[in-house]
């Protein structure tokens, strides 16, 4: 009996030591983590003050600034082409020359009209004043001097509808010289050499486009439209077009804004003028944009990868003294892989940019290296 109750207590005993065992072992534990031993290896940058830009992106297609297709006023036949696929060309450049001979010809002969009519109506005009004083004599009837000042006016009329004939032959003659409205580039030609060409044809004769200057027309989301608005009116809103392969943009200003954002897609259409003196925009290029509002001055920024998220919001760990400290932040706009910080943080702080995993607040760390 007494050998079963000391094995008992035996028992007893070795339980109660082993629980006091795993409690100071759980202890020190503790006092490892709160004393923040070892230290946690991290890499540390410091936040900076800095002029930072409002960017909007998007992806813009370049459209010419200006679009011609060359038609004849006039049919005839197509005598000279005088430029070649692709050439740049001036306004007022001549382009095409239709026959001008049945033109020529119609012109004459309204101009040969005109002179018989104008003398015709100077006979008139010489009898008219000569029946007024027979008339006053009264030596002629009332019908007969009516009738001479009829008979003038009408050849008088008729004298001013030839005037508009020759006018319009002359016209019409011109018209066989088709010059270049625009200043630009030619397309394709669509009419060759001894071509019978129809006046006022569907199809041009020649499409022409103005890239000097040139537009870029890109969207952006209407929750943006309020923003840009405000700072296309405190002055130029600056926009970059970025071209596959070639690292240096082209710089040109927002000039236009359309009155109406698409319903289907929420987004408001936008185009840019650039001067294109190097003619690095062409017209169907699609183009990376970038479009600057503004820029913050004297904002505090640090590495994008030292911002945090965790269950009470966006936070940074600043090191002070060797030690940790979790600090909530409210992040904004980030720009070449530096993120602003509007509130929570100084210039000049220590923050952790890699290791983070690994540090606990109020925790020792060991600085690896220096950003």
């Amino acid at each position: 009996m007494r050998t079963k109750i000391f094995s008992t207590c035996y028992h007893a005993l070795f339980f109660i030591g082993g629980s006091l065992l795993f409690l100071l072992a759980c202890s020190q534990e503790k006092s490892k983590q709160a004393t923040g031993f070892p230290p946690a290896p991290v890499s540390v940058a410091s936040s900076a003050s800095a002029s930072v830009p409002v960017l909007l992106h998007a992806i813009g297609n370049v459209d010419a600034y200006s679009t011609v297709g060359v038609r004849s006023r006039v049919g005839g036949e197509l005598l000279r082409v005088n430029f070649r696929e692709g050439q740049d060309v001036k306004k007022g450049d001549l382009l095409f020359a239709i026959d001008p001979g049945p033109y020529q010809t119609a012109l004459e002969a309204a101009q040969a009209n005109l002179l018989k009519d104008t003398a015709l109506a100077k006979k008139a005009a010489n009898d008219a004043v000569r029946y007024t004083a027979l008339f006053q004599d009264q030596l002629v009837s009332r019908d007969d001097y009516e009738r001479i000042l009829s008979t003038a006016e009408a050849l008088n009329a008729a004298v001013e509808a030839d005037k508009a004939l020759v006018e319009n032959a002359r016209l019409q003659l011109g018209y066989c010289s088709i010059n270049a409205p625009i200043s630009g580039r030619t397309g394709t030609i669509l009419a060759d050499l001894g071509n019978l060409i129809k006046a006022n044809d569907d199809r041009p004769m020649v499409t022409i486009n103005q890239i000097q200057p040139i537009y870029v027309s890109f969207s952006v989301p209407e929750q943006d439209l309020p923003e840009i608005r405000k700072h296309m009116t405190l002055g130029k809103v600056a926009v970059e077009a970025f071209i596959t392969g070639d690292e240096r943009p082209e710089e040109g200003t927002l000039t236009f804004v359309d009155n109406t954002v698409d319903p289907a897609t929420g987004t408001i259409v936008l185009k840019a003028t650039f001067d294109n003196r190097e003619r690095a925009l062409w017209p169907g290029q699609f183009v990376n944009v970038q479009m600057t509002l503004t820029t913050i001055r004297e904002a505090v920024v640090v590495p994008s990868q030292a911002v945090q998220t965790g269950q009470q919001g966006q936070f940074v760990f600043v090191i002070k003294e060797g030690l940790a400290e979790l600090r909530p932040v409210k992040p904004g706009i980030t720009y070449k892989n530096m993120t602003v910080i509007e509130n929570g943080l100084s210039p000049d702080e220590q923050v952790v940019t890699d290791g983070q995993i690994r540090v606990m607040p109020g925790a020792k760390v060991e600085i690896k290296n220096r950003q």
